[in-house]
């Protein structure tokens, strides 16, 4: 069963924004379908669905939402983009507001979901495809949380499909929310480089302050494997990409770049230079790692949402 919803949310210029508690570039309404299992039962475990940079997609994310369901959980989809009257790819060309409003969009989402009679509060989780894998793993980490001031409701997992790979959290107390997050990876995205992800696990080892991460990581994968549009192999050069540049760390002071395992100060111009450097990314579908990937995200799902 399947019913239209909306929740309230709001648009920032940045993180800045965001983390200082100041008033919202804008408010917005978002609509939402909020779907739930065909077996009865008096509440639902839950995952919140969030879309790439081309928007919600009946065949991509409509699909996982449907496995979901199948496995026992409740889905709520939703299109950012849309409910702000534009494209992913306009809004990642405008500036660094895609992220902070994106991550409003997840915790507005988490609310909704709180609020809902028939879900169960402290087992709602998100799950995201290449921006909102990003926004997946943002969403767990504690200083952004607690600028949006959910109160007790927090993500009770999340699971991050081949994230852009932008942003890290700096080593802190606090650093991150505790709920487990899976990454799954492919070995030949060229939009976020294995290795990217490694030295940031490797830098918060190395500060003790590890991070809550399982990675998966598919050799054969390239950038997208979830989407069966990508019928050939492509370069797509108009899609902005930080495979070049330094983690973004965030924090509860200034953000820094990762830059070999130490932080620096983070200088808007030197990270555009980068990313002006290699713009782009390959993408195609790939059936095989979509149905193992699938497998993989639901059970780790399942061991945290669903078993005592």
């Amino acid at each position: 069963m399947s019913m239209s919803s909306s929740f309230q949310s709001a648009s920032y210029a940045d993180f800045r924004q965001l983390q200082m508690r100041e008033p919202a570039a804008a408010k917005v309404t978002v609509a939402a379908t909020l779907s739930f299992p065909d077996e009865a039962r008096d509440r639902y475990p839950a995952v919140v669905v969030v879309h790439t940079i081309a928007g919600y997609r009946d065949a991509n994310e409509g699909q996982y939402a449907a496995e979901l369901r199948k496995a026992g959980f409740a889905t709520l989809t939703y299109d950012s983009f849309a409910a702000r009257g534009t494209t992913g790819l306009a809004l990642a060309r405008s500036g660094p507001g895609l992220w902070p409003s994106g991550v409003a969009d997840a915790y507005a989402a988490l609310q909704l979901l709180s609020g809902h009679p028939r879900i169960d509060p402290a087992r709602v989780a998100i799950a995201g495809f290449s921006y909102g894998g990003e926004l997946a793993h943002l969403a767990a980490f504690g200083v952004l949380r607690a600028a949006l001031n959910p109160g007790d409701n927090r993500f009770a997992a999340h699971v991050a499909y081949y994230p852009a790979g932008v942003f890290g959290a700096v080593a802190e107390p606090s650093t991150y929310t505790g709920s487990p997050i899976l990454m799954l990876l492919g070995e030949k995205d060229d939009n976020l480089p294995v290795m990217k992800i490694g030295n940031y696990l490797a830098y918060a080892k190395a500060a003790r302050s590890p991070v809550p991460i399982e990675r998966i990581t598919y050799p054969d994968a390239y950038h997208a494997w979830t989407v069966p549009s990508l019928t050939s192999l492509r370069f797509y050069p108009e899609y902005p990409s930080t495979k070049k540049c330094p983690l973004i760390l965030l924090g509860s002071g200034r953000p820094a770049l990762l830059v070999d395992g130490q932080l620096m100060p983070f200088d808007p111009g030197t990270f555009g230079a980068c990313m002006a450097q290699a713009p782009g990314y390959s993408m195609v579908y790939d059936a095989s790692v979509r149905t193992k990937s699938a497998a993989d995200s639901i059970g780790f799902l399942k061991r945290h949402l669903l078993q005592p």
